[in-house]
């Protein structure tokens, strides 16, 4: 079997999906973006299939090695991106070619579910504690809120209130039985991260996630031992040379992102790096349906997954949503907060090629904003 045809497809919202083609007319998918920058990780898959057209798909560690290591300058998002829509593709292709979903080629499953968790927004303490009700309505046991808004290099004691005012009302409105995740998207600095931390403690968080920004990582673990909330990062963390910094330094949860960190090839191997150090695994996927696919193959075969993240319903999906490119949507139909494993061969999806053809017409041109604080000075989104 040899590949023929590389191709990738911008869709709404703001996704890549890239299609494998091979001369026995098997095809994988996978979905290689940096949200912002989904025409340039389409630009470097491009130039990725030049070592790939004519190639077995089969020898996946191989392609993996040459895609991230066959270029003199090697690293960053969007390289790491690339190969990590490819390194999809390829394994489903290796699943559909011998009739088995990609968990089973990962040394079989480990559980038959895995809970899910969904975002809530909101500005104000009432509106956030509403969304989360309406999100344990929908059976969801699990939420996800950002923790602020723009903040400042020291914010003032009002904005530290405010931050422990909104975690405060959503565990009120959830209760004990519901678990809470809380978001900071790197936005404070260490002083901040300080200050506002350990007054979450009493809440009994999940995690809290990217409390500084990745090129901070690095005092993740002077933040842990200040506080008993388990600490979490990796979205923007493209490897296991980048998680090794991380983990085994205080962190409790391991997010890397099968569309950011090398693929399926790569995040199996953090997973299990992770787990020599009692880290547990959620990985990051606000993304489209091949990310999510992808992340769940993974999932059935970790033993220290802990929750996966999903965007159904996300404030990013106005255009389109995880459904919209499926030919079977009930394959993400989730029970009480649960997904039940995916049984068919390769990434376990059957993709609705018409459908992505369509919607890649259009395209899109999203970019993340710009925050700036109060002073005018860029900060964190």
């Amino acid at each position: 079997m040899k590949i023929t045809d590389i191709d990738t497809f911008q869709v709404a919202p703001r996704w890549c999906f890239v299609r494998v083609g091979t001369d026995e007319g098997l095809v994988g998918w996978g979905e290689p973006v940096v949200e912002g920058r989904a025409a340039t990780v389409a630009t470097a898959v491009g130039e990725l299939a030049d070592h790939l057209i004519g190639a077995d798909p089969m020898r996946i560690e191989d392609h993996w090695q040459v895609g991230v290591k066959g270029g003199f300058y090697r690293g960053g998002p969007v390289l790491a991106s690339a190969v990590a829509g490819l390194d999809q593709a390829l394994w489903d292709i290796a699943g559909k070619a011998l009739g088995v979903p990609v968990w089973q080629l990962l040394g079989g499953r480990v559980r038959d579910r895995i809970r899910v968790y969904s975002w809530i927004g909101g500005d104000s303490p009432t509106d956030v504690a509403e969304h989360a009700r309406q999100r344990v309505a929908q059976g969801y046991t699990a939420v996800k809120m950002n923790g602020s808004g723009p903040l400042r290099i020291l914010d003032t004691p009002a904005m530290v209130h405010t931050i422990v005012e909104r975690v405060a009302a959503v565990r009120e409105a959830v209760g004990p039985e519901i678990d809470i995740a809380v978001d900071f998207h790197g936005r404070f600095t260490l002083p901040m991260a300080r200050r506002v931390l350990p007054l979450l403690d009493e809440y009994l968080l999940l995690f809290v996630e990217e409390p500084v920004a990745p090129e901070h990582s690095s005092y993740l673990g002077e933040l842990a031992r200040l506080v008993s909330t388990p600490l979490a990062t990796g979205e923007r963390l493209y490897s296991r040379w980048d998680f090794k910094d991380v983990i085994g330094h205080g962190i409790g949860v391991a997010q890397p992102d099968l569309s950011h960190a090398g693929g399926i090839s790569e995040v199996r191997r953090i997973a299990a790096m992770a787990e020599t150090y009692d880290v547990a695994l959620a990985p990051h996927c606000p993304l489209g349906p091949l990310a999510l696919a992808a992340s769940l193959q993974v999932g059935f075969a970790a033993p220290n997954l802990l929750i996966q993240e999903q965007s159904l319903g996300i404030h990013y999906n106005e255009s389109a949503d995880l459904h919209d490119y499926l030919v079977d949507a009930s394959v993400f139909s989730y029970q009480d907060g649960w997904v039940d494993l995916l049984t068919a061969p390769g990434l376990g999806i059957e993709v609705d090629e018409p459908a992505i053809r369509r919607a890649a017409q259009l395209g899109h041109r999203w970019r993340n904003p710009i925050w700036r604080r109060d002073d005018g000075s860029f900060t964190e989104w």
